[in-house]
């Protein structure tokens, strides 16, 4: 089966060519690029896939409203977002970075008849080569305090017999710790599962994860990011 007959008999990219399809007609003036990520960027979407679609447009506040609803039984993400917005965001290093490289990375367009995704990827691809690692370092530390917190809270909770509330925040210090391990490996994630399961955290209980958190402290300590210290330190 060639690309183009799987994608017809995909209702997932049935749907995505009967959004684009709409939103070009309704607002053809407004939009400048349609494109998707996620699974369906990456080829091996499932009957359990959501729909990501982003839609960049030329000015702000243009084009149809960000939503999130089921459609036909899928499940759409719609993004929009003006062009400028769009590349700013793309160009910004957050703590988040790990989660949302991919995007930036990896997307099929439906509608970009000027190259807006490539040239996106390719801003995205410069700002990295000229981040310095002190600046990754930076925004590990962040993501290592979120998941310090959230674990030593799980532990309490644990004592208190509030296990379920505990298994949440478990969950939230692996998401974290594992976003630690991309940003100090420069490692992007397709989404949180697969973060958590490539750095082998998805099982962790509480005290693995507490030597786990060690390690990344000595690291980032290691690399001139204590993750403690006097109160001088905390505006440096």
């Amino acid at each position: 089966m060639s690309q183009d007959e799987y994608d017809l008999a995909n209702p997932r990219w049935h749907l995505a060519t009967r959004l684009r399809d709409v939103i070009l007609r309704r607002w053809s003036a407004d939009v400048r690029a349609i494109g998707v990520h996620g699974s369906m960027a990456h080829g091996d979407d499932s009957d359990s896939s959501d729909l990501n679609l982003q839609v960049v447009t030329y000015k702000p506040n243009a084009g149809p409203h960000a939503t999130l609803r089921r459609v036909d039984g899928i499940l759409v993400d719609l993004s929009v977002g003006s062009a400028d917005d769009s590349m700013r965001r793309a160009t910004e290093l957050t703590p988040r970075w790990p989660l949302e490289a991919d995007r930036y990375l990896t997307t099929r367009d439906l509608y970009d008849p000027r190259g807006w995704f490539g040239g996106q990827r390719d801003a995205h691809l410069a700002r990295l080569a000229e981040t310095r690692p002190a600046e990754f370092s930076g925004l590990a530390r962040r993501n290592w305090c979120v998941a310090s917190a959230a674990h030593a809270r799980a532990v309490r909770l644990a004592e208190w017999y509030e296990i379920d509330a505990a298994l949440v925040l478990l969950a939230e210090a692996r998401l974290h710790a594992a976003m630690v391990a991309g940003l100090l490996s420069r490692t992007y994630f397709r989404n949180r599962a697969d973060a958590v399961k490539r750095t082998g955290l998805a099982g962790a209980d509480a005290t693995e994860l507490a030597a786990v958190l060690h390690t990344q402290a000595e690291e980032l300590t290691a690399r001139g990011r204590p993750v403690d210290g006097p109160l001088g330190a905390l505006f440096e």
